[in-house]
């Protein structure tokens, strides 16, 4: 029996609906959080409602700035992938250079 081997490709992105998924899960749960904000802030009384109520004002924001953030991958140095030039040319005049 021959097994097919699997490759693991590091530096490849995620698949676009993967990423829109996750970035739709990030943007539920932030959601979620704020609609517990403000139901908590009608419940409780003194500074706290005031705290709360400012969540979930906020919280809209900061939801649809980190759901739309696109996670880069990192190439293993930590550093992006750079792709150089080569630059090795002839010199001019060289009866190979066109």
């Amino acid at each position: 029996m021959r097994r097919d081997e699997v490759y693991n490709i590091t530096g490849a992105r995620e698949s676009a609906q993967t990423e829109r998924q996750a970035r739709t899960r990030r943007y539920l749960i932030s959601m979620a959080i704020r609609t517990v904000c403000f139901i908590a802030a009608i419940l409780v009384s003194g500074w706290l409602t005031w705290v709360l109520f400012a969540a979930a004002i906020i919280l809209p924001y900061i939801s649809v700035v980190v759901a739309n953030t696109v996670v880069r991958p990192i190439s293993p140095l930590g550093m992006p992938p750079i792709i150089l030039k080569d630059t090795t040319e002839l010199p001019a005049g060289h009866p190979d250079r066109t």
